[in-house]
């Protein structure tokens, strides 16, 4: 993967929304491991959902992640240490490849997105107050811009733009879209050398 990083954010579609947003406010580090897993039909990507019983982002389809606390060394370590905590990944079975582009979200969190392999035999011990289900869906299917949609909805009473990808009756979308949508766009320009974004 290139070594130069954009930022990405939720305001990347409708940009003049951020300027409504309290800028004074500082960002909150956080930190979510994308992790790929082999599999015979190819590459998957381990994403989680949350309980609908959570304060904020109840139901929605997330990576495992979370804030980065004062003790962690890194982002890295961060990424980890919330997937060990979330679905029982041990670190020792997560082979990282590196970080993709930072992203912001309207909610105020600087994500640092990690990337790494996942031991196949992996299976996942999950913590039910974080997350109610744990699965993989394609690499490919993930990254092929076909599959990801451009929807709208209505946020503090002003129309805001929001990627999305369906599949197999589940509904990604948000900050979890826009971070797979960084990494597609991350690997085309990786086959690509020549091309800008």
């Amino acid at each position: 993967m290139r070594r130069t990083r954009a930022r990405r954010s939720d305001y990347d579609l409708d940009p003049e929304f951020k300027i409504g947003v309290n800028r004074s406010r500082p960002l909150r580090p956080a930190a979510i491991l994308c992790g790929l897993v082999e599999r015979r039909r190819g590459l998957s990507v381990i994403l989680t959902k949350r309980p609908e019983t959570m304060r904020e982002h109840a139901g929605q389809i997330a990576f495992p992640g979370g804030k980065i606390d004062p003790e962690d060394r890194d982002p890295v370590a961060a990424a980890l240490r919330e997937a060990e905590e979330e679905i029982g990944l041990a670190s020792g079975a997560v082979e990282v490849i590196g970080p993709i582009d930072p992203y912001e979200t309207g909610t105020g969190f600087r994500i640092e997105p990690i990337v790494g392999m996942v031991d196949p035999g992996f299976v996942p011990r999950l913590e039910p107050l974080e997350v109610e289900e744990a699965f993989e869906a394609p690499l490919d299917f993930l990254m092929d811009p076909v599959n990801l949609q451009l929807l709208s909805g209505t946020w503090g009473g002003r129309k805001r733009r929001y990627y999305a990808i369906p599949w197999n009756g589940r509904h990604i979308w948000g900050a979890t879209a826009g971070m797979l949508k960084s990494l597609a766009d991350r690997l085309a320009a990786d086959e690509n050398p020549g091309e800008e974004e």
